[in-house]
């Protein structure tokens, strides 16, 4: 797979006829290896071993319903509560992040009233502070640590 603008790290990749599979340690099970998937796996063990996020409070492909149609957010981090905290939108590294891949995940938060979004594509990663009271961004430059959150 592509190098990402990521610290290397060791996975568990298996082959499966002539896929690939790529273990999850979040969903505990081995899934397709899209390049989506592999930058997914990516920035979860970042954020665990750099930015120090506890595992337990990490959900990779969270279900939501928002005006009646299923939807999918690819990782949802939540607080010490468990609360909602980051919505985190994946592209594989080929897909420039857009206006678009922020209004996704700004959709998914309109259910879940998260504090931060995460948008990644492995290369680039906007990383932005959701100020509600004014419905603006606040753009920041490096994703904070989980406990400065």
């Amino acid at each position: 797979m592509e190098r990402l603008n990521l610290p290397a790290y060791t996975f568990k990749i298996e082959r499966m006829g002539n896929k690939y599979t790529i273990f999850d340690c979040i969903r505990r099970k081995h899934v397709a290896l899209t390049p989506e998937e592999w930058v997914r796996q990516n920035v979860v063990q970042y954020l665990i071993s750099e930015k120090h996020f506890p595992q337990t409070r990490i959900n990779n492909e969270i279900s939501i319903e928002f005006n009646g149609l299923q939807k999918r957010c690819d990782t949802v981090v939540y607080d010490n509560e468990f609360n909602p905290l980051m919505i985190i939108e994946y592209k594989a590294p080929h897909i420039s992040l857009s206006q678009k891949t922020l209004d996704q995940a700004a959709v998914y938060n309109l259910k879940l009233n998260v504090k931060y979004l995460l948008l990644s594509n492995g290369m680039q990663h906007i990383f932005c502070k959701i100020d509600s009271a004014n419905k603006r961004f606040e753009f920041i430059q490096e994703i904070s640590d989980y406990s400065m959150l």
